[in-house]
């Protein structure tokens, strides 16, 4: 069971571009269990669901569905994450394709059912094909839209001439369908059998190289440690603690609830934590001391909703933890770092 996570730098992107589109930035991520902290490291790694929150969150306090659309075709890829970096040091598009492949779950993880890559090249009765694979295309139709929209948009800037002839999308023509035909300036097809662009048939040969190739060798080098410590992070540890982020601020954290939820029974998660060395014990009291201290040192919860949001039923009881945990009550906690 994999649990699907996006960067850091990836949510940021979104909230900065939100902020500017109008949306109020001390009601944009409040009560999303998303702390400012978690944004400080790009490379840091946040549950899916906190981005498809957050998505909606803007759509809704900026009026605009079709903002996930609109991001993606004014800022680039390489703004907001090292996959966008790496392509843009690509030798040529065919090569920016591939490290697209090779790379792009450090951006965002998708675990829909799909098999295989999220994007993949395909010959088609003679015409190129860049597939977008999704087991269920209607469901977060934006993460398609963002992704095409950065595809199209972003290498538009420095190619000589078009480098998609049209849009083939497995799902229906949404309210603003004339935004599609505006930014993608290319036929677009709804209902299609598959989510895919249709590319120039010489485009993999076509120059990019818009950062020297030095900086793709490092870029390709730090990305290859990410993936690293990626993959390290699909423990049951791990995975239990992203289940908890999900539920944690609802109360419902207990040992046999979050075993059904990881699909195994509650004697053999208490079994493989064991073996990772720690209990379900340690893991949730460590994962409530650390979202308390990010909670606290934010300015947009309270002491008691803080409380709440990390799973206390009554303030004082986690006004005690705190305190074991720190030494400090939360109130003088959130004193003390407002004086640093």
């Amino acid at each position: 069971m994999t649990h699907p996570t996006v960067s850091a730098g990836l949510l940021a992107g979104l909230i900065d571009y939100a902020i500017s589109r109008g949306a109020e930035a001390d009601t944009l991520i409040v009560g999303l269990n998303i702390a400012p902290d978690d944004l400080q490291d790009p490379d840091n790694r946040l549950p899916f669901i906190r981005y498809v929150d957050l998505m909606r969150r803007a759509q809704r306090l900026t009026g605009d569905p079709a903002l996930a659309l609109r991001w993606g075709e004014h800022v680039c890829m390489s703004e907001v994450s090292i996959v966008g970096l790496i392509m843009n040091a690509s030798a040529t598009m065919g090569e920016a394709f591939q490290q697209l492949q090779r790379f792009g779950r450090l951006a965002i993880e998708v675990d829909d059912g799909a098999d295989g890559p999220s994007f993949e090249l395909s010959h088609q009765d003679g015409r190129l094909f860049m597939v977008h694979h999704r087991a269920h295309a209607h469901a977060f139709q934006e993460l398609t839209e963002n992704a095409f929209a950065r595809l199209v948009c972003g290498p538009r800037r420095f190619l000589p001439e078009p480098h998609v002839l049209s849009v083939h999308l497995a799902y229906p023509a949404p309210s603003y369908q004339d935004e599609y035909e505006r930014v993608f300036q290319c036929p677009v097809h709804f209902d299609m059998a598959q989510t895919a662009m249709e590319l120039h048939p010489q485009i993999a040969t076509w120059r990019v190289a818009q950062n020297p190739r030095y900086v793709f060798d490092l870029l390709t080098v730090r990305a290859e440690e990410l993936i690293e410590e990626l993959d390290a992070k699909k423990t049951v540890r791990g995975l239990l603690e992203k289940e908890l982020l999900r539920v944690i601020h609802q109360g419902n954290v207990g040992a046999d609830a979050m075993a059904g939820r990881l699909t195994m029974s509650r004697q053999t998660l208490f079994r493989k934590l064991k073996e990772e060395g720690t209990s379900f014990a340690v893991v949730l009291e460590d994962l409530r001391h650390r979202l308390a201290i990010q909670y606290l040192k934010g300015k947009n919860a309270s002491v008691n909703e803080t409380a709440y949001l990390i799973g206390f039923s009554e303030p004082a009881a986690f006004s005690r933890a705190f305190k074991r945990w720190t030494g400090e009550t939360p109130s003088e906690f959130r004193k003390n770092r407002m004086a640093e």
